[in-house]
């Protein structure tokens, strides 16, 4: 911040030092211009003068004589002038000048027609003869004899000595001026300048504070409510929320690597313990060999078998859930009937619903038609669904599948008769990493069935809703858009 308010305010000096400088030149250009146009008035009639008391011309020759004596004396009254006798074409004839050096041979007439036909009101500039490319101001006549022009008089008003003097002069004056005035409201304008600067960025001295301290860790730090509607106010407000949202993201972080863990340690529960079956009913095969008889043998390794169809289910879900939230599963929507895969899935779990003594009543309508969306992936939620209600629902229970048309698509309903979810549950059920009834005995899984469904229909545009009264029954309500 220190180093922005120092660039800002050496751009600001900078700044003032070329408004100073272009005002000091602009001034002295002005100035120049109106002390010479100031002389020219003044002495705009000094050729007219000079004939009326010699005619600088007799019988059509130079009077140099003459001329001479009045130019002279013209010259000891003003010594900053130069007198020129021009022909009517503008070659120079004669001229009185301080040291002689005069460099033209001809004199531009245009500016000195201009001048005697505005008789000295506009303010003209002419050749200089002693510095060619040069201009001065002047004074000038013509001279007629008998209605004959015979030439101008060309007077310039500024000599190069007037001008050497002039510029000491002025330049003597333009330094009391620049450092008497110029110099005195340029100081005076840098210190207003510098405090308006300082003021102007307080709001963001403050906001880079504000940064720093949550840099260094304060993430509580919040930049002060501007309620002036400025760019600061809305810099404040952006970092702001920017804040929020990183402090959020923190608290979800911890709580994703809190339920991370839990899974680990869950999944890693579930994953010894059918490794630990496996291990020992092969080791007891090992060590006993031919001595275990046929029903033995055959019931170890049906043990065996179910331990590694569990494994193969957990690591199944693992990888499935994993592809699901980094979106890297392949979804192939097609147009399916959605209730021949409703009586399939039912006809599945029809046999382990019987084994706790759990009819599985279905009211599936005829006339449904066909839903957009993946078959595996839609028979996958309809099986974690069924599998979730027969693995709860207690002996002699009841589980129901049903459909409904619903105006935005086909409604599938899945209920399950039993204890029901509890309220405190109900709004985590689908978390990752959750799972629900963790100590009940006989329950076995990992907890991802749940979140695996409600992945999977995030995919096909649609949610997943739970109703219960945490006493007598579990539904789970999702909706399946329709094939136009």
């Amino acid at each position: 911040m220190k180093s922005l308010f120092l660039r800002i305010s050496l751009i600001f000096i900078l700044v003032l030092l070329l408004v100073g400088c272009s005002y000091i030149f602009i001034t002295a250009i002005t100035a120049q211009r109106y002390f010479e146009e100031t002389t020219q008035r003044l002495n705009a009639t000094v050729a007219e003068y000079m004939i009326e008391e010699v005619n600088p011309f007799v019988n059509g020759e130079v009077n140099e004589e003459a001329l001479g004596t009045i130019m002279h004396s013209m010259m000891a009254v003003n010594p900053g002038i130069e007198v020129y006798l021009l022909d009517p074409t503008g070659e120079i004839l004669s001229y009185v000048v301080f040291d002689q050096l005069v460099k033209l041979k001809r004199v531009d007439l245009a500016p000195v027609k201009e001048f005697i036909a505005a008789k000295g009101d506009d303010f003209v500039m002419g050749n200089d003869p002693r510095n060619p490319g040069e201009q001065s101001v002047f004074s000038a006549t013509a001279v007629y004899e008998n209605d004959k022009l015979l030439g101008y008089v060309y007077i310039i008003l500024a000599s190069e000595k007037y001008e050497t003097i002039a510029s000491g002069v002025l330049g003597s004056y333009w330094m009391q001026l620049t450092f008497n005035s110029i110099l005195s409201t340029l100081v005076v304008a840098l210190l207003i300048g510098l405090v308006l600067i300082a003021w102007l960025t307080r709001h963001l001295r403050t906001i880079v504070k504000t940064v720093e301290r949550f840099k260094d860790g304060d993430l509580n730090a919040r930049v002060p409510d501007y309620k002036a509607n400025s760019e600061f106010a809305v810099l404040g407000d952006t970092f702001n929320h920017m804040a929020d949202r990183i402090l959020d993201n923190i608290e979800e972080l911890k709580k994703v690597d809190g339920l991370r863990r839990e899974l680990i340690a869950n999944v890693s529960h579930d994953l010894r313990n059918p490794l630990a079956i496996i291990n020992g009913y092969i080791e007891t095969l090992q060590m006993k060999g031919e001595s275990i008889s046929v029903e033995k043998r055959a019931r170890y390794l049906k043990i065996i078998g179910e331990s590694t169809d569990k494994l193969t289910k957990l690591v199944a879900d693992l990888f499935d859930l994993s592809k699901l939230e980094s979106g890297q599963m392949q979804v192939k929507k097609e147009n399916l009937n959605i209730q021949e895969l409703l009586q399939d899935s039912s006809l599945k779990y029809e046999l382990l619903a019987k084994s706790k003594n759990t009819a599985i009543e279905t009211n599936i309508s005829s006339a449904l038609p066909m839903v957009k969306a993946d078959l595996y992936l839609l028979d996958r939620v309809i099986q974690n669904l069924l599998d979730n209600a027969v693995k709860y629902t207690p002996q002699n229970g009841a589980i129901s599948i049903e459909d409904n048309l619903k105006r935005n698509g086909v409604e599938i309903k899945i209920k399950n008769s039993g204890g029901g979810i509890p309220q405190v549950d109900l709004g985590v059920l689908f978390d990752r990493y959750y799972m629900i009834d963790k100590e009940r005995q006989g329950v076995e899984g990992s907890g991802l069935g749940l979140a695996i469904v409600k992945r999977i229909l995030e995919v096909h545009g649609s949610e997943i809703y739970i109703e219960s009264d945490s006493d007598t029954y579990t539904e789970f309500i999702f909706e399946l858009p329709v094939e136009a």
